[in-house]
């Protein structure tokens, strides 16, 4: 039996996706209300700002937006052919990096300028929005959850109205996705009112069961 590619499977996405609501609830409650990865939030929150002539606060969604520009822009250099050229496995030096932006950012002060936080963060979650949108067939969004819940919806439809059987299979995928979103966002809420900045290990050691996951893959195909 061939090991699917572990980046593709849904122990990984839950995984992903976890990480994922759990920052945007850890930089909305301790960074001044910024979303780390909902940049569609940050454009609306931005907007009003300026609406309001509150020109300060509308700079603090903009960095956000413009990292997260930059690093899906630096996710499709990792995918194409130079990266691996010069790298052997450039996602999962991706997921490092990613790994050691997270660990730092929980040691900033709470007294720091929120964009030394938000803006790493939103790099970081860019970079998994770029690299990481499938679970076998199926295209989902790891730093967000509008596109997944409409896809929840859809299969759900074609499975239990029009009675595809596939579809009931992509229906549960989708749920355990959109749950896994939402049970990121409501640890990363508790967390962070409880621990404060370090609360950012949380999702980094997400990060590293996720990681750990290609080594065993690895594993598993030497043996096959």
């Amino acid at each position: 039996m061939e090991v699917p590619k572990t980046s593709t499977t849904l122990r990984f996405a839950l995984l992903l996706t976890a990480a994922g609501g759990f920052l945007d609830a850890y930089t909305y409650i301790s960074r001044g209300g910024v979303f780390a990865n909902a940049q569609t939030g940050n454009v609306i929150l931005m907007a009003i700002d300026l609406s309001e002539r509150h020109f300060h606060a509308a700079r603090a969604h903009l960095w956000p937006i413009l990292a997260f520009i930059v690093g899906v822009a630096f996710a499709h250099l990792l995918k194409g052919e130079l990266a691996h050229s010069v790298f052997d496995h450039p996602i999962r030096i991706a997921m490092v990096a990613q790994i050691v932006v997270l660990v730092a950012v929980a040691f900033v002060p709470p007294d720091v300028p929120n964009a030394l936080v938000t803006v790493p963060i939103a790099f970081v979650a860019a970079m998994q929005f770029g690299l990481f949108r499938t679970i076998g067939s199926l295209s989902y969004i790891a730093v967000a959850t509008t596109g997944n819940l409409m896809r929840f919806t859809e299969a759900a439809y074609a499975g239990f109205i029009e009675k595809i059987p596939e579809s009931r299979r992509h229906t549960r995928v989708y749920a355990a996705i959109v749950s896994s979103f939402a049970g990121g966002a409501v640890l990363g809420a508790f967390a962070t009112r409880y621990f404060g900045g370090s609360a950012a290990w949380i999702p980094a050691a997400l990060l590293i069961v996720a990681l750990i996951l290609f080594y065993v893959d690895d594993v598993r195909r030497r043996r096959l």
